[in-house]
């Protein structure tokens, strides 16, 4: 298996485009494509905070269920987002809104159309992938080598939100227990989540969300290559967002 894994792309779909280009897709029927069978993989966090989540869905929608040319597991916003689409109450909020705001400027028709792919998209993908005879692990925050093939609530919470510790930073956001510090597991691990600046390569595991939205970069890891490829971002550069949680 060849796979081109990208890390969060929250909206950024200028950027996605670019790095698959840059990464050798094709674009010429409206999605990637790649010459020699490459398939790409997404850790989550498709869309919120950027300016064109819808368009990253429709595309990601194309990729994965018309023409299996992708791997997708979900992320936290990505969770929220089905809830909203549910009807659930979730709270717009943490770049949730932008997403709403992109919605709502639909008319009717076009809403449900994206509603129903994200919905199909959603439910018809795993909490995590398990890929390459076991051998690679694509989770939107990572996974413990003990819960690999488990789908429980503690699972879940841990694959979408990392190993939350209760406690909360001055921004609000959960602090994060370093995990990929103590994994010690035989499969590969790629996940995002975290905004790092720099991919973060530590055991077998890679964090490749090197935080487009935050004026980052937009980052692939190629596999089996484990080598990365990298876009620059064309959002405003927060620093405040990449917090380093590890040290």
């Amino acid at each position: 298996m060849k796979i081109d894994i990208i890390g969060d792309i929250h909206g950024c779909f200028d950027e996605f485009e670019s790095l698959t280009k840059k990464l050798g897709y094709d674009w010429s029927k409206g999605y990637p494509v790649h010459p020699d069978g490459r398939i790409l993989g997404f850790v989550g966090d498709l869309t919120d905070r950027g300016p064109h989540s819808l368009k990253v869905i429709e595309v990601v929608y194309e990729l994965v269920l018309i023409h299996k040319l992708a791997l997708y597991s979900p992320g936290n916003h990505c969770n929220k987002l089905y809830r909203f689409f549910l009807g659930n109450k979730v709270q717009i909020t943490y770049g949730l809104e932008t997403t709403v705001a992109e919605y709502e400027d639909l008319p009717a028709r076009s809403q449900k159309k994206i509603r129903k792919k994200f919905i199909d998209l959603y439910e018809q993908s795993p909490l995590y992938q398990i890929a390459d005879s076991n051998s690679l692990i694509i989770a939107h925050a990572g996974i413990k080598e003990d819960y690999i093939g488990k789908t429980s609530d503690k699972v879940k919470t841990f694959v979408l939100y990392g190993d939350i510790s209760g406690e909360k930073h001055p921004d609000g956001s959960p602090v994060r227990r370093d995990w990929a510090k103590s994994y010690k597991g035989k499969p590969l691990i790629v996940y995002g989540h975290t905004p790092v600046k720099e991919v973060r390569h530590i055991h077998n595991t890679f964090n490749i969300d090197t935080g487009c939205v935050f004026g980052g970069k937009l980052t692939a890891l190629r596999y089996p290559e484990l080598e990365t490829v990298s876009v620059p971002s064309s959002m405003p550069f927060l620093p405040e967002k990449f917090r380093s949680t590890f040290d």
